[in-house]
């Protein structure tokens, strides 16, 4: 039962406690038609033992005269039979039934006259209800009996209760299907909260409505402050990352341009490179906010503007289809744009163009072509290097495109340097793909 779903539980629950109460409720009923039934019969039995003692003289005799004009009121029907015993005689219908229980002894003179009592016999047919009374007369108790064939009692129940067991079917299939539409219809919020609690894991959406049902309510303010708890701790983590970043790339960046690329301090300044980016990239890959959704086009207009600003000559042109978004961190994305676009416009001529494009389902492409002298296809892995560098300007410090990559393998995504159609270097971004937050 612990590994079943909640609906499967509740209306099990329902279908049990439904069956109870209508197996309780027939049963109920059933003893009611009963009574009312075996009412009824006795009632008849008492006006026959009523015509009986009217027969017997005080005497104690029994007045045959007086019984043979009341034998029509006696014949009730096949299987009515009626018996008389008297002190000095017995008298009734041939094939009188065998009572299960014993008639009693004869009462004492003070205790008569007695109700009728009820009795229960058998003959070849079936059961057989009867009725006894006693009365008095001068020469002792007479008791008088009458019984009914089971059937006048057993088929007008059975002709009840078939309807009725037909009714009690219906009303257990519209209980179910009543249970079933109700748990549907109460279950939906939770079913809804869940879909949303999934769109935070997807970073479809930050929050959950807390607008539920006031049982769910404390529920969704739990979960809310739970994203808000995780989402301050990503934020701190992702920023001690940034800082150790920006602390330590300058440096290390200008200790390695200042020795000799085959001297022994080289070696140590490549090691203290390998360790810092070994940590740095653990530290980021737990900081690395994986339900990121950020729409490409607003990070890029950003980055576009300022470098339209610094640099006039170059065009910059932005082809982004709207709405299309990428599971990376807004912060990430704007630093991995701007180092791409920034190469691009220093060594373009005249012209960056800047493009989106659906590669798969799940990934989207962003592809930043310039028309500048591009990089030779065997020196591209190279300049994938920390700290390497193709040209000798003064800009730049050969820790761009290596960020890039880490940061965008880090959301699972990937880096690719190519020709492109203007002539210079495309540098194409893999990134995984995001839907649409909803509106």
């Amino acid at each position: 039962m612990k590994r079943r779903s909640l609906r499967t539980r509740m209306l099990l629950l329902s279908g049990v406690v439904t069956l109870l109460a209508l197996a309780l409720a027939g049963w109920t009923m059933a003893g009611v038609l009963d009574r009312v039934v075996t009412g009824g019969v006795d009632q008849r039995l008492d006006a026959q033992l009523a015509l009986l003692a009217s027969a017997v003289r005080a005497d104690g005799s029994i007045d045959r005269t007086r019984l043979a004009a009341r034998q029509g009121s006696l014949a009730a029907g096949p299987g009515w039979r009626w018996r008389i015993e008297a002190p000095g005689e017995t008298l009734g219908s041939a094939d009188f039934p065998t009572l299960r229980a014993p008639l009693p002894g004869p009462p004492d003179a003070g205790t008569l006259p007695l109700p009728p009592t009820p009795l229960e016999g058998e003959d070849a047919k079936g059961r057989v209800h009867a009725r006894q009374l006693v009365v008095t007369s001068d020469a002792g108790p007479v008791t008088l009996i009458a019984s009914a064939p089971g059937r006048v009692i057993g088929r007008p129940i059975r002709d009840a209760l078939v309807p009725l067991a037909s009714v009690i079917v219906a009303l257990a299939v519209i209980f179910a299907l009543a249970a079933w539409v109700q748990l549907r219809f109460a279950l939906r919020p939770l079913a809804a909260l869940v879909t949303q609690i999934g769109a935070i894991r997807r970073g479809e959406r930050e929050r959950v409505d807390e607008d539920q049902p006031t049982e769910l309510e404390p529920l969704a303010e739990e979960l809310n402050a739970l994203a808000a708890s995780n989402a301050a701790t990503l934020a701190a983590a992702r920023q001690s990352a940034a800082n150790l970043a920006h602390a330590l790339k300058t440096p290390v960046a200008t200790l390695s341009l200042t020795v000799a690329p085959d001297s022994p301090a080289a070696a140590q300044v490549r090691r203290i490179e390998g360790v810092i980016r070994h940590t740095l990239a653990r530290a980021r890959a737990v900081a690395v906010n994986q339900r990121a959704s950020t729409e490409v086009a607003a990070i890029a207009d950003d980055v576009a503007g300022v470098l339209r600003m610094l640099r006039p000559n170059v065009a910059i042109q932005l082809d982004v289809e709207p709405g299309t978004r990428v599971a990376i961190d807004a912060h990430d994305l704007s630093e991995m744009l701007g180092n791409l676009l920034d190469n691009a416009a220093r060594h373009a001529r005249t012209r960056v163009a800047f493009s989106t494009a659906m590669a798969t389902p799940g990934e989207i492409e962003i592809r930043i072509d310039d028309d500048g002298p591009g990089i030779p296809p065997e020196r591209r892995a190279q300049v994938l290097q920390p700290g390497v560098r193709l040209d000798e300007g003064p800009a730049g410090d050969g820790f761009g495109l290596p960020i890039v990559r880490d940061l965008l393998e880090l959301y699972g995504g990937r880096l690719d340097l190519g020709d492109s159609p203007l002539g210079g270097l495309r540098a194409t971004l893999k990134c995984p793909g995001n839907r649409p937050l909803p509106g």
